[in-house]
């Protein structure tokens, strides 16, 4: 989802999750929209996903689109890779609320 049509749906629904994905090991996030309909839509530029290299520019371009909250959510590929049930397939038991 590209950013005016990122902040085209936020204008226009209000039953949405955002939520900021923190990959393990790495210094970048991404954003992520979740629909009613349980669809993820990651938000991208020119086609590919946006990156971002602290919470600060993910807080100023959220706050930008008129959002105010967010979760953070731990995506750790280690659970995957020794069998464990992967955490950010449930993201309500590995997330933490961000508000700015």
């Amino acid at each position: 989802m590209e950013l005016h049509e990122f902040k085209t749906f936020v204008g226009q629904h209000d039953n949405y999750e955002i939520r900021v994905i923190s990959h393990a090991g790495s210094h970048i996030y991404q954003v992520e929209l979740e629909d009613v309909e349980g669809e993820r839509h990651m938000l991208t530029q020119r086609g590919k996903p946006m990156l971002f290299r602290s919470l600060d520019d993910i807080y100023l371009e959220l706050k930008r689109v008129g959002i105010h909250q967010a979760y953070l959510v731990q995506y750790v590929a280690h659970d995957e890779m020794i069998g464990h049930e992967v955490h950010y397939s449930h993201p309500l038991a590995s997330r933490m609320p961000l508000v700015f």
